[in-house]
């Protein structure tokens, strides 16, 4: 596909970008994280001190606060707040329609509870799943930003960091300060890129986020250089594949029967750019979505017209019994 009308699938048709971070009244999320990335283990134990807490009355944010969460979830005070930080980010927890509380999400129960899925993210499809969370939705602003509209494969720190300022003077977005960006780019680079284990402090750094497994990015020698991996993603199952395209589906174009191949791999927030995929991975992957998703979809090359079919709405717990397919065939390999 040509450049430009790959540019003219995002925008609204007079040269500006279309989406999420360009909608009146969006609210940019630069910080909240404390400078940490979301380590192992973090999901479960922030989804642990909410589930034990949501069942009583009254306000239970304080799971979160004092002097007891930091010994009851072992770490400093800053690491505390940033573990709520990354579960609701995460989709693993939220604060309560219309309470001041917080409560555990669908997704958050069937993948951390004690008898979920993957409580403690040794399977990569909650890898997988986690990285959807945080870059197909528009909450995290660098992080959508990144995966969905910054032009290019191979870049520096700077960048990055320069491509934001620029969005954040455009939107006229407040409090987006030098040091607030760049500290949010080293957080989001620190959690998709292992590092070089030259010494011990590397060495702990690169085990940090479990999203640097996913290899989505990589470091150019040993500066700043880095790109974007785009292409087959080997560890991408079906199951997820066809979780992110009833989410992207539904929260797009929800009254749509069909949904064009341009749409899928294109548009901010779908399946294509945030797994980074390109045309021939779309195309393979879309051409086997039928059978994973037991006929809810059907791919059609009609006439050279592709698009995807859906026989009927599918919702979020369609989107949940997909995913979970990648589990049980995980689970049954690690059993032979």
């Amino acid at each position: 596909m040509a450049l430009l009308s790959r540019w003219a699938l995002y925008t609204d048709g007079y040269g500006m970008l279309r989406g999420p971070l360009y909608q009146e009244g969006y609210r940019p999320q630069l910080s909240g994280h404390e400078t940490f990335p979301l380590r192992y283990g973090w999901l479960k134990k922030a989804f642990d001190a909410v589930h034990e807490t949501e069942d009583g009355k009254g306000d239970n944010r304080g799971v979160f606060l004092g002097d007891d969460a930091i010994a009851r979830l072992g770490v400093g005070k800053n690491m505390v707040a940033s573990m709520r930080h990354w579960a609701s980010a995460a989709g693993v927890i939220e604060d309560a329609p219309g309470a001041d509380r917080l409560v555990t999400t669908r997704l958050g129960r069937r993948l951390f509870a004690d008898d979920g899925l993957d409580p403690y993210m040794e399977n990569p499809a909650t890898s997988w799943l986690v990285h959807w969370r945080l870059c197909a939705y528009p909450k995290k602003t660098t992080w959508f930003w990144a995966f969905n509209h910054f032009p290019y494969a191979v870049f520096e720190r700077q960048t990055l960091i320069d491509g934001l300022r620029r969005l954040a003077e455009e939107r006229w977005w407040r409090r987006a300060s030098a040091t607030t960006l760049k500290n949010d780019v080293a957080c989001f680079l620190r959690t998709y890129v292992a590092q070089h284990p030259g010494d011990q402090t590397a060495y702990e750094e690169a085990l940090e986020s479990p999203l640097t497994e996913l290899g989505l990015i990589k470091q150019i020698g040993r500066r700043s250089g880095f790109r974007f991996v785009r292409g087959q993603k080997p560890s991408l199952g079906m199951g997820v594949f066809c979780y992110a395209v009833t989410d992207f589906w539904s929260r797009f174009f929800d009254n749509a029967q069909t949904l064009s191949f341009e749409a899928l791999s294109y548009e901010p927030g779908s399946p294509g750019r945030v797994f980074l995929l390109d045309e021939n991975d779309m195309v393979d992957l879309l051409s086997r979505v039928d059978k994973a998703s037991k006929g809810g979809y059907q791919w059609s090359e009609t006439a050279g017209l592709k698009q995807l079919v859906r026989s009927h709405r599918l919702t979020h717990d369609d989107a949940a019994e997909f995913m979970t397919a990648d589990f049980d065939r995980n689970h049954q390999r690690g059993l032979a």
